[in-house]
């Protein structure tokens, strides 16, 4: 069993920065999910500005947009408009009058 805590579209948006000139067909069978949905993925992608696309040839030619806005990402983990994730409450800090390890008194 093999388990993955990135969705989908981080997997194929990591396996093209890896790979610019990788086919979807072969993105589809590493990552064991239909060329279709990878097509979609990928359009998605490209939409949301995280990839862009160059023909050469009969091919095509996939670059990750390092200049692309996070909240682009974050739209396509949390969907549009969503709130952030909340901060983990800060933990209030303790004062101590005297530290033990304190070489002052």
């Amino acid at each position: 069993m093999s388990i993955s805590f990135l969705s989908n579209h981080a997997r194929v948006l990591a396996m093209v920065a890896a790979e610019s000139d990788v086919r979807l067909r072969d993105v589809a069978v590493r990552l064991g999910i239909t060329e279709r949905a990878v097509q979609r993925i990928v359009a998605e992608l490209e939409r949301e500005g995280l990839l862009s696309r160059a023909r050469e040839g009969r091919r095509n030619r996939y670059e990750v947009r390092r200049d692309a806005r996070l909240d682009s990402l974050l739209d396509l983990a949390f969907g549009p408009g969503a709130p952030p994730p909340a901060a983990p409450p800060a933990r209030p800090r303790q004062f101590h009058s005297r530290r033990e390890d304190s070489f002052i008194d």
